[in-house]
């Protein structure tokens, strides 16, 4: 009996987790114009990672700022 309760609540909180999921804040800065210091472009999957920390860290929405501080970049 105790771990259906621990499973029903654990789906309960993925359920919360996934709400916001689709919303307009979540939006992914464009990865063009973007180098590492090593004047390569990243991966898709690299630039994805950098940028989905930034979005977990900025709460004003300032990723460029935040990607820049991480090694990236704007390309001229």
């Amino acid at each position: 009996m105790p771990l259906r309760l621990a499973v029903i609540a654990l789906l309960a909180l993925a359920g919360c987790h996934g709400s916001d999921a689709g919303s307009a804040d979540s939006a992914a800065p464009d990865p063009s114009g973007w180098r590492l210091a090593s004047g390569k472009e990243p991966t898709k999957a690299e630039f994805a990672a950098l940028a989905a920390t930034c979005q977990d860290r900025a709460k004003d929405g300032s990723v460029d700022s935040c990607l820049a501080d991480l090694g990236l970049k704007k390309a001229q």
